[in-house]
């Protein structure tokens, strides 16, 4: 089963907290608008992820199973 970060863009605020935390899967463009690089959990990067997911101000950061 695939996991995928999934972003609430109607919720996110583009703190940056989440690219502050792994900014090889989420970056804020020059609007300050947020992009996620790479939407697929992976074992190298799930802890980092979920780190995010829990750090998100407006918790707009999800993980889901596909």
């Amino acid at each position: 089963m695939t996991q995928k970060i999934v972003v609430d863009f109607g919720l996110c605020e583009s703190n940056g907290v989440c690219m502050g935390i792994i900014p090889e899967v989420f970056d804020l463009d020059d609007q300050d608008y947020l992009h996620v690089l790479q939407e697929d959990v992976t074992p190298a990067n799930e802890g980092r992820v979920r780190e995010a997911v829990r750090q998100c101000p407006r918790q707009a950061i999800a993980i889901n199973d596909e």
